[in-house]
């Protein structure tokens, strides 16, 4: 299930990445703190950084979440993993079809 949950906040990022922790966390319908509880993880782990940013204009200071290009790498072997597992899944149901 962390994998799972992994995968879907590093696939979040990379469509939203200036979404802030609760618009992230109400798009994939995770309470606040399992969201921070996952981003911290994805952090500690390399995944993911925080990078702060000025919008030009005003000069308010933004948050932004940026993967990193060992959590590209990391997603892509979920994606990979993800896709093996529903093809072994479509297999066993193709067979049990044929009985």
């Amino acid at each position: 299930m962390k994998e799972e949950d992994h995968f879907e906040v590093l696939r979040k990022i990379q469509k939203k990445p200036e979404a802030s922790q609760r618009q992230l966390a109400q798009e994939l319908g995770f309470s606040l703190g399992k969201l921070n509880y996952c981003l911290k993880a994805l952090q500690k782990k390399g995944l993911v950084k925080l990078e702060n940013f000025q919008k030009k204009t005003n000069k308010i200071r933004y948050l932004q979440y940026i993967i990193t290009p060992k959590g590209i790498l990391y997603r892509t072997k979920l994606t990979i993993n993800f896709m093996k597992r529903k093809m072994e899944e479509y297999d066993e149901l193709r067979k049990e079809l044929k009985k």
